[in-house]
């Protein structure tokens, strides 16, 4: 868990631009209060996530989100949602995304989020990402992905059940604070 922690500091001192009012003080405080959160944060480290404090707006507390160049690597090759893994009838995927999140207490960016990540990019301009898919379009099927090409963040559509190798998600973990 040191590793973890020396590792988390590291990037979050390089990474000024993407939390420019937050100590490290104030997120070591709340990673020591909250049990769940090194958890989460440890699946983000170990799958590629390369998880960092971000500032997003509206979102209260300390926000550790996967900042990665790319999709985190052990996170690709997977359907959107459980009920797109069980609808496949052939070569399906090992998992989903929206099922790693869960059993990980972390969520997928929302469309929003996914773009205001990209001001700290850019992000996937070799990979792709799922993020939160609203429930009209997830009820015809379909999930909704981003990515970065052309100096401008895409978002896109696909059949939930599609994956690919250069398609993962990125996730974030919010500890409230006190």
């Amino acid at each position: 868990m040191e590793d973890l922690l020396v590792t988390l500091e590291k990037r979050f001192q390089a990474n000024s631009m993407r939390h420019p009012d937050v100590s490290w003080e104030a997120v070591a405080t709340a990673l020591s209060r909250d049990p769940q959160a090194l958890k989460s944060i440890t699946a983000m480290e170990a799958t590629g996530g390369e998880p960092d404090v971000v500032t997003f707006p509206g979102v209260e507390g300390i926000v550790f989100v996967d900042c990665a160049a790319e999709s985190p690597k052990l996170r690709r090759s997977l359907c959107y949602d459980q009920e797109a893994l069980e609808k496949r009838k052939a070569n399906k995927p090992v998992g989903s995304a929206k099922a790693w999140a869960a059993e990980h207490s972390v969520a997928l960016l929302t469309v929003e989020q996914y773009h205001d990540l990209q001001a700290f990019g850019p992000f996937d301009q070799k990979t792709s990402s799922w993020v939160e898919t609203t429930p009209v379009v997830r009820e015809q099927g379909g999930a909704l992905f981003g990515d970065y090409r052309y100096g401008t963040t895409f978002i896109y559509h696909n059949g939930a059940d599609s994956y690919y190798a250069s398609r993962g998600f990125r996730v974030m973990y919010v500890i409230a604070m006190m």
